[in-house]
């Protein structure tokens, strides 16, 4: 008969129950968390998912989707950084505290911008056998992005006076520098900041006053709207230059979009229009420099674009709007007809936007079909105007023509009162101005480009409200067209309005106004930091 166990037995077996007791429930806890974490980043990979793919009646508009997706991958890596400095991680992490840690690869950064060395060294760099100092074998090196909040100063200018000890002659003291607005607050980069924070940045005049205020400058926003007006108004000249430039072009885009403007008159808002007209010859290769002007019109009639572009003579792009088709006539004013060439990008929304929820056939073969020219597209972009004709010939004139003939059928087939059915008729009846990129290089298959630039400023429309009155539009215009050429030429507005007001402010000659365009600066944030 087996002896019974001893005290001490029984004790050891109980504490490798606890023990193994213990280990067990943490590793059900561990489980619960995997869990609870894996359900939470598939809820958050849900929602994004149906923001951005969603069905149209849950789709976005795009800054709604874009302050939505913000929210969601914050969420995320919240999540992400709560489950990894949970104490089982912390531990993982303390064992392998003895392994020397590399540093992660860092994404690359501007050359230009300024770079604070700080080097660590160790407390001790005595060798422990005793042979004396460690000497340096390499470095391992670090960046990270860092920022210094805006700091406002204060400019003194100190001209000393001098005089003859004897007194036998007058006193000398160099001129007082000229500045933009003479004996004003504001320095040319004060008001270069203020502009570029409204029209580039989107933040408005109010905001700014809050933002200095917080910095103990008490600054009105009627102030500021005084700097920015009296800076468009000597802008104006760059922006008449422009426009003069961008109708020699034999090619332009034009499109316009809404602004509301306050009617002192009747105590609310009135629509009025931006219409811009754009130069971007980039995707096949053009030698003129890409820009954008923008004009502020209370209007959206035609008539007005025949004003804008009187003096062009050549192919503009356009989308779908009736206004554009008098520019093609042969009464029209200011030049010879036009020839208008439209988007594909709106007809492929036309065709989107007449499918039902349980899908179309008939838009299903109409968008592989478009795809099909698009892919063409992407594949000759950058090369020139004629290599670019030749292939639009031979291998997307063929799908268009098929694709003419297709639309026909579907119109006998699709009653005329159905969205689709208005859809295919709406292409048909554009088919002509449709078909012009094919015989010509220059033209792109869509007008996206002008486009993007326009899109920039619904949010400006969104912060600001409401612009003042119809000359503060054209200022809005005026400053937005140098900021939108600035983007396009891959120049820093900053950098840019600082340097071009103190050129300004200096009496720069009217006759050398072109070395004060956006594509004539060479990197004027290079200068503005000088």
């Amino acid at each position: 008969m087996p002896a019974a166990p001893t005290m001490t037995e029984i004790a050891a077996l109980r504490a490798a129950l606890e023990a193994e007791r213990a280990a067990r429930l943490h590793l059900e806890a561990e489980m619960a968390d995997q869990k609870a974490y894996a359900a939470r980043l598939e809820t958050l990979l849900r929602e994004m998912r149906r923001a951005r793919f969603g069905p149209r009646s849950e789709k976005l508009h795009p800054d709604q989707l874009a302050l939505a997706l913000e929210e969601i991958e914050t969420a995320i890596a919240e999540t992400k950084t709560g489950h990894e400095t949970r104490p089982a991680a912390a531990t993982d992490k303390a064992a392998k505290a003895g392994a020397r840690e590399r540093p992660k690869p860092h994404r690359a950064l501007p050359a230009e911008l300024p770079r604070i060395e700080r080097v660590i060294e160790p407390e001790d760099r005595c060798c422990s056998c005793g042979c004396g100092e460690m000497v340096k074998i390499g470095e391992d090196r670090s960046h990270r992005l860092d920022v210094v909040p805006a700091q406002y100063r204060v400019l003194v200018t100190i001209r000393p006076r001098y005089a003859c000890p004897k007194g036998r002659v007058g006193v000398s003291q160099a001129p007082a520098p000229a500045h933009l607005i003479e004996g004003g607050l504001p320095t040319e980069a004060m008001i270069a900041h203020v502009m570029v924070s409204k029209f580039s940045e989107h933040l408005p005049l109010y905001r700014q006053s809050q933002r200095l205020a917080r910095h103990g400058v008490t600054v009105d926003r009627s102030t500021l709207a005084d700097w920015v007006g009296v800076a468009a108004w000597h802008l104006r000249p760059l922006v008449d230059r422009m426009t003069g430039l961008l109708k020699r072009s034999g090619k332009l885009f034009m499109d316009e979009t809404t602004i509301p403007v306050l009617d002192p008159g009747r105590g609310k808002t009135k629509t009025g229009y931006l219409w811009a007209m754009a130069r971007d010859d980039r995707p096949w290769g053009g030698a003129d420099p890409p820009g954008v002007v923008f004009s502020y019109i209370p209007s959206r009639a035609g008539a007005h674009a025949e004003r804008l572009l009187t003096g062009f003579d050549g192919v503009l792009q356009v989308d779908g709007y009736a206004g554009y088709k008098r520019l093609a006539k042969a009464e029209r004013e200011g030049g010879r007809p036009l020839v208008l060439a439209q988007c594909w990008s709106h007809a492929r929304r036309k065709l989107i936007d007449a499918t039902p929820k349980a899908g179309s056939p008939v838009a299903e073969e109409a968008l592989r079909r478009i795809a099909a020219l698009y892919a063409i597209e992407a594949e000759i972009r950058g090369r020139g105007a004629e290599a670019r004709r030749v292939v639009r010939r031979a291998r997307s004139k063929p799908l268009v023509e098929a694709f003419g003939a297709w639309l026909c059928v579907q119109k006998e087939r699709l009653s005329g009162s159905s969205q689709m059915g208005e859809a295919v008729r709406y292409i048909l009846k554009s088919w002509e101005p449709l078909c012009v990129f094919l015989d010509d290089g220059r033209v792109e298959i869509d007008s996206n480009r002008i486009e993007n630039l326009v899109r920039p400023h619904a949010l400006t429309r969104k912060n600001a409200l409401f612009a003042g009155h119809d000359e503060g539009a054209e200022a809005w215009a005026r400053i937005a067209s140098l900021i939108g050429t600035c983007r396009m030429n891959s120049v820093e507005p900053y950098g840019y309005f600082k340097a071009v007001l103190e050129a300004i402010a200096a009496g720069h000659p009217m006759a050398r106004i072109d070395e004060l365009l956006p594509w004539a600066c060479v990197k004027p944030a290079a200068k503005a930091a000088a």
